[in-house]
């Protein structure tokens, strides 16, 4: 791969995928990030946790988040770029993961409000009554800056993975909707406008079995708001989406699906921002080697640039590699993704191939990113770890990518199901075969299969390091077939 193309989250695509649709697009939006988003990214995460305005002057419940409004003109670029509206357009999510791959080599956390709202649309879609659809999907698809943004609010006080014991709102049904009481611990972007909410139905069993997805907008039929904002979370980083705390008190809702089906949309929500994650994460890991290797061309120690060194040279050459193979593993999750989001329960196979494959690429981008974004301070020595040069910014942004839509260990543990229940590491062997060496793919179905055979209690302690080689085995061999 060209040095240049490092530098270029565009170029990168276009080395990586071929001719791309809509370069032009892709092209303007990461020219409009240079131009003027990079200044404004800076400067808002900067200025830290923005505040929460609860009221106006007249003691009435308003809940409106304070910022720079240059952070709303930053937000809304992507918006009107397409990075939602083109999905049902084009009736592909090509053009709007490659959107935001350009937006996380930028602010990876601003690439989440684009993450919650595709992941808003997609169910909505799929699930909404006629009459429902009607009243919101054109709303989240106009092309200018008043478009809605969406939001996943399935968390709360007591943990987000295991939903079927701390979901306690509830959803009671008033006529032709629903009503929902209770309240979400962490929510992204809590400033949208609607979003998909995890409930249980009045009298519905325990356990996950007994949830089911409902669309809650911001405001009610009358115009009154229809959820309340407790605070704004104080986070590490990701600060261009707003974490909040929210309240939902008789709240208006519309149920989505099946509620026999609910914990299943569920599932497809969350699988949705893992391949979001992923390829935020990918992004991420670009810009952490741009940086390095920008600075380490010009940084000269022992009489020359240090990239010039053998070994960080070798590093770098280390890390093109790994960037290229996560590329391949994430972007491999999003053509599975772009043929599969349209499937309802029961799922095919295909679907069954996907989901393995957006648990690895979301487990190991995200501990890659991680990893990069270290070394690239490194790198920087001293200067890396001082915030006026915005390296270390990097790394708290990586931190969090981990921690997304499930930690690593959720990935591991729910791949491990997908294999044990669903037989699909049988078709991820199958589907990776044409670029996977024969000793290395023979090996790895050995290990795998062996794994699977150990005691429920084996299995699972020694999970890790079996998911990580696949995953690692998988990025390099789709990214031989990409080449």
């Amino acid at each position: 791969m060209d040095l240049r193309d490092i530098s270029s989250p565009s170029a990168l695509l276009r080395n990586l995928q071929g001719e791309l649709a809509h370069a032009t697009a892709l092209s303007e939006y990461e020219a409009w990030w240079e131009r003027e988003g990079k200044a404004i990214s800076a400067a808002h995460d900067r200025a830290g946790t923005p505040w929460l305005k609860m009221f106006n002057v007249f003691g009435k419940r308003i809940d409106e988040v304070q910022c720079a409004p240059e952070y709303w003109k930053m937000l809304r670029e992507g918006y009107t770029t397409g990075v939602i509206w083109r999905a049902m357009k084009e009736q592909s999510l090509k053009s709007s993961f490659r959107l935001g791959y350009i937006c996380s080599f930028y602010d990876a956390g601003l690439f989440c409000p684009y993450t919650v709202s595709l992941s808003t649309l997609l169910p909505l879609s799929k699930y909404g009554t006629e009459d429902v659809k009607a009243r919101f999907i054109s709303n989240m698809l106009r092309e200018d800056e008043t478009a809605w943004q969406g939001a996943t609010w399935m968390t709360e006080a007591g943990g987000g993975s295991d939903l079927g014991s701390y979901v306690e709102t509830v959803a009671r049904r008033e006529g032709d909707h629903w009503m929902l009481s209770g309240d979400k611990y962490f929510t992204s972007n809590a400033v949208a406008d609607v979003a998909v909410v995890a409930a249980r139905p009045e009298g519905a069993p325990k356990g996950v079995r007994g949830l089911a997805l409902y669309l809650v907008p911001k405001r009610r039929e009358n115009g009154e708001l229809n959820y309340g904002i407790r605070r704004i979370k104080d986070k590490i980083a990701t600060r261009s989406v707003f974490t909040g705390e929210i309240e939902l008190r008789n709240s208006e809702g519309y149920l989505l699906g099946n509620p026999e089906h609910g914990i299943y949309h569920i599932l497809e929500v969350l699988n949705c921002s893992r391949v979001c994650n992923a390829i935020g994460s990918v992004g991420l890991m670009q810009r952490a080697l741009a940086d390095a290797i920008a600075f380490a061309q010009g940084r000269v120690a022992f009489s020359k640039p240090i990239c010039e060194h053998p070994l960080l040279r070798q590093q770098i050459q280390e890390r093109i590699v790994a960037l290229e193979e996560a590329h391949a593993l994430a972007w491999e999750s999003v053509l599975l993704f772009d043929e599969v989001w349209k499937e309802t329960p029961p799922y095919s196979d295909r679907f069954n191939l996907f989901r393995i494959v957006v648990h690895l690429a979301k487990y190991w981008t995200a501990e890659l990113a991680v990893q990069t974004a270290k070394w690239c301070m490194e790198v920087h020595g001293g200067m890396g770890t001082l915030a006026e040069y915005g390296v270390e910014r990097w790394l708290r942004e990586a931190m969090i990518l981990a921690i997304w839509e499930g930690p690593p260990h959720r990935q591991i543990l729910d791949g491990i199901e997908a294999m044990e229940r669903k037989g699909a590491h049988r078709l991820l062997f199958e589907h990776l075969a044409p670029g996977a060496e024969g000793r290395e793919l023979g090996e790895m179905v050995r290990r795998v299969e062996s794994h699977l055979t150990l005691p429920t209690d084996q299995r699972e302690a020694h999970s890790e390091p079996i998911f990580r080689d696949l995953a690692r085995f998988a990025g390099k061999a789709l990214a031989q077939k990409m080449r």
